[in-house]
């Protein structure tokens, strides 16, 4: 069963900024604070490879490599997915070294697809919260990194860092219970599954129909902005543990 309400407001796919930050912050710790207490599952800490199988990840990415070479010609998005799957492919060690060098984080009922599609805005403030998926656990830390290292906004340019700081700060005031390494492992954990992700590349291939203008560009964006929380991950691990460090 599916229960809706007419809200009046925006999707935050034009990205996160200036008061945003603090405002989906605040609502998406009080989301994970209630979640925690769900029937369906309790809370747990587990390790964070986790997050993502990578070592499932080169199959998936050499069967879509092989089927781009496999045609005649490809069309410049084919071609272009093609190349950034090889690119990816080369990534996938780092992927998983990141996530083996990440301590055990907290395991929880979530939302499930809280990307920016999904988060409705009204001005600067959160108006609704869309489309849950069934209960089911994942790392909050995940979560966080859907809508806080959201492609569209990390690629409007380098506030995204500390608009996320601003972010995780006011999930903490409203969830205090939160632990901290949760909170500075999020931006690494975007990073390693969007890495190791072969949506959308795969689409062209799998399901063609599915292949917009819209889904073009996301996928652009998605694969530029794994690649910049990659070269910009040690700076802004250090920024974020240096934000939340615990308060004397």
């Amino acid at each position: 069963m599916s229960l809706w309400e007419f809200v009046d407001g925006v999707t935050a796919e034009g990205g996160l900024a200036g008061a945003r930050w603090p405002a989906v912050g605040t609502v998406l710790g009080r989301l994970h604070r209630r979640l925690a207490e769900h029937l369906a599952a309790t809370p747990t800490r587990q390790p964070a490879v986790g997050v993502r199988n990578v070592s499932k990840a080169p199959r998936s990415f050499d069967r879509i490599i092989d089927g781009y070479a496999s045609r005649a010609g490809l069309r410049p998005f084919e071609q272009w997915a093609w190349e950034a799957a090889k690119e990816r492919r080369g990534l996938l060690d780092r992927a998983g070294a990141i996530l083996a060098e990440l301590p055990d984080l907290t395991v929880q009922i979530v939302h499930g697809d809280l990307a920016s599609p999904n988060l409705m805005l009204r001005g600067d403030e959160v108006a609704a919260v869309i489309d849950f998926q069934p209960p089911s656990p994942r790392f909050t830390a995940w979560e966080i990194a859907r809508i806080g290292c959201d492609p569209r906004t990390v690629m409007l340019g380098d506030d995204w860092i500390d608009g996320l700081a601003e972010l995780l700060l006011a999930y903490r005031d409203e969830h205090p219970a939160a632990h901290v390494d949760d909170l500075v492992s999020s931006v690494a954990t975007g990073c390693a599954y969007t890495l190791a992700s072969t949506y959308p590349l795969a689409e062209p291939l799998d399901d063609p129909a599915a292949v917009t203008p819209s889904l073009e560009l996301y996928a652009r964006a998605r694969h530029e902005a794994a690649l910049v929380m990659l070269e910009r991950l040690p700076d802004v691990q250090d920024l974020l543990r240096e934000r939340l460090r615990p308060r004397p």
